[in-house]
């Protein structure tokens, strides 16, 4: 494959939520993304990056070979590949906050359990077999892991496990398939991923921009611009109030000496306990609005 040194390669899952996910936070960084003729790539328009639809267990190979510089993949994915190579040549850049799941080592419903001791000498089917082992390595677990690439709920009863280990995110197929979770082994969510092989200068500074954008995305997801008036001696209580703001601005009002307007970037959740908080500070004329693009 010959690699184009001008532009940046992205490497996604080819479907599933995952890459609904990865979709969006590109088009929320200003990525306009062009369909491709075919399904496995797709070139973006107003940035010089390509995007690789690819099998979520490969995004890790391709990072790590540098043929994609940088990749979106679920922890579970990572983890388990991670403990097959002596030294993986990918860092993690950012926690995404999306694709959230459990990796957990489920039971039969009428299957006593009483802790891990009840592991040993079971038979244990997953997908993620290097996960297990470690998890049962470290608890000093004498168990069999019994790899299987798809169906895992169904090992129990075709009696080919007497457990299960996979992931888990309402724990609606467990139930369906008269199973329970019992211990937890593993908790993922998506994260940004770039090689460690060396770079092209000009792919250096536009990985670089592309961070910026993608860390301004996510500043963005639980910020609010909070904009309030205040008398001077109310001041220093109310910018201990707001939630996550560093250095607010505060400018003083015209015609009203004494009184200040205060304008500050909250980067937590603002709920109204905390404007009940505010206004019984002395706040007044609060304006909670949301944040759509910042730059860090």
């Amino acid at each position: 494959m010959l690699v184009d040194e001008t532009r940046l390669h992205i490497a996604i899952q080819k479907s599933g939520r995952l890459s609904d996910y990865s979709r969006g936070l590109l088009r929320d960084a200003g990525l306009k993304i062009q369909n491709g003729k075919n399904d496995l790539t797709a070139r973006v328009d107003n940035f010089p990056a390509d995007l690789m639809f690819v099998r979520d267990d490969d995004i890790p190979i391709f990072v790590s070979d540098g043929v994609c510089e940088f990749g979106i993949v679920g922890e579970n994915v990572l983890r388990e590949f991670s403990l097959g190579e002596d030294s993986p040549r990918f860092e993690v850049v950012a926690q995404l906050g999306f694709g959230k799941c459990t990796l957990k080592i489920a039971a039969p419903e009428a299957s006593p359990y009483e802790g891990p001791q009840s592991l040993r000498g079971a038979r244990i089917a997953t997908s993620y077999p290097r996960i297990l082992q470690r998890f049962l390595d470290d608890n000093g677990i004498d168990a069999t892991v019994v790899k299987m690439n798809g169906a895992v709920e169904l090992a129990p009863r075709l009696q080919i496990a007497a457990f299960i280990c996979d992931l888990v995110s309402t724990g609606a197929t467990l139930e369906a398939n008269g199973l329970r979770a019992v211990e937890t082994v593993f908790t993922s969510e998506a994260v940004l991923v770039r090689t460690r092989k060396p770079m092209a200068e000009a792919k250096v500074d536009q990985g670089a921009k592309l961070l910026s954008r993608i860390d301004g995305v996510l500043a963005t997801k639980e910020s609010k611009y909070i904009m309030l008036n205040a008398p001077s001696e109310a001041l220093r209580e109310i910018t201990d109030i707001l939630p996550g703001a560093e250095a607010p601005t505060i400018l003083p009002l015209h015609g009203r000496p004494g009184h200040f307007a205060v304008h500050a970037v909250c980067q937590e959740s603002v709920f109204w306990e905390t404007l009940q908080k505010l206004k019984d500070a002395g706040a007044s004329a609060i304006l909670v609005l949301p944040i759509e693009k910042m730059m860090l």
